[in-house]
């Protein structure tokens, strides 16, 4: 790999996937492979597992690494080309890239959506600009419409459980009081698409995901009737697509209970963290042993350490 920002970048999923599984039963074993380099990790907004997964996975392979949070340690960043420079922006990214380019081997960066323009968001202008002017491999930390290293966590998780050679999995619509991005729900359909999978989602009217990222799942508006017979649930909240950004819906009666979770075959839980807790899906579930949120969010060390390797060895 030379970077890592959508699926595109990725050769062999399943070599990705089983490298994943590699790090995760001898951590230290390709420590020599990254003495010396440097990653950059760059933060737009906050995180927890992303941030400390993907540092602890560089430190695995023998990395030194530099975390910013623009804005609180940096200066603020001008995204737009040709702009005269007379608002609180203090450094326009084609500097600040290309330096950051200049003191790491790798820059890794987490921008999301802004939920007002479409178009802009979809068009990944902050992760862009960074793979234009870094010089180097760029490392998608999550972005606008995607977040690979959790979807690559999740096929990571789904291989390590699954009790059929082809699970039925099924994304669902979670409810929210406010808007939150797609990225999550985008990536996780991008990556099953690729997998051998039985894959549905189910969502509310006005909910449809962007087309290219369904692709060829099978969306219901029925959450009991998507849950029949499922290996497991993915729950995420997303707000519409269709019309951007907006909250058509705050109906509970998408929570994820267990009595839902009896409809499926004995199926596991899964949720990207953070999660409310009985808004989105209820202690019952959470706290039973159908749950896979943690060893999900364990997963994410050994996704970015998997990452992480792949860029280091095409250095």
């Amino acid at each position: 790999m030379t970077h890592f920002v959508t699926y595109d970048d990725v050769t062999d999923l399943n070599a990705l996937i089983q490298e994943g599984l590699n790090a995760k039963q001898n951590p230290f074993a390709d420590q020599a492979l990254g003495r010396n380099k440097t990653i950059g990790l760059i933060f737009f907004n906050s995180s927890l597992r992303t941030r400390m997964s993907t540092q602890k996975a560089a430190q695995n392979l023998g990395m030194n690494v530099i975390t910013m949070n623009v804005g609180q340690d940096s200066w603020g960043l001008e995204m737009e080309e040709g702009v005269i420079m007379n608002g609180d922006k203090a450094e326009h990214v084609k500097e600040a890239a290309a330096v950051v380019g200049k003191y790491c081997d790798m820059v890794a960066v987490r921008a999301f959506a802004g939920l007002k323009n479409r178009e802009q968001d979809y068009q990944e202008v902050v992760l862009n600009q960074f793979r234009k002017y870094a010089g180097v491999p760029v490392i998608n930390l999550e972005s606008a419409t995607r977040h690979p290293l959790q979807s690559l966590a999740d096929c990571i998780t789904i291989e390590e459980f699954k009790v059929r050679s082809r699970p039925k999995v099924v994304l669902t619509w979670l409810p929210h009081f406010k808007p939150l991005p797609q990225a999550v729900a985008n990536s996780f359909s991008e990556w099953m698409n690729h997998r051998d999978v039985e894959f549905v989602i189910a969502n509310p009217d006005g909910y449809d995901l962007a087309p290219e990222f369904v692709g060829k799942a099978r969306v219901v508006h029925n959450q009991d009737e998507a849950f029949e017979g499922a290996d497991f649930i993915y729950g995420k909240n997303w707000s519409s697509y269709e019309q951007y950004g907006q909250v058509l819906t705050q109906d509970s009666s998408w929570m994820v209970t267990m009595d839902k979770m009896r409809l499926t075959d004995n199926g596991k839980f899964m949720h990207c963290l953070p999660v409310r807790r009985n808004m989105k899906v209820t202690d019952e579930v959470l706290d039973s042993p159908q749950s896979l949120v943690i060893e999900q969010a364990a997963n994410r060390e050994w996704s970015a350490q998997a990452v992480l390797k792949g860029v280091l060895q095409n250095l």
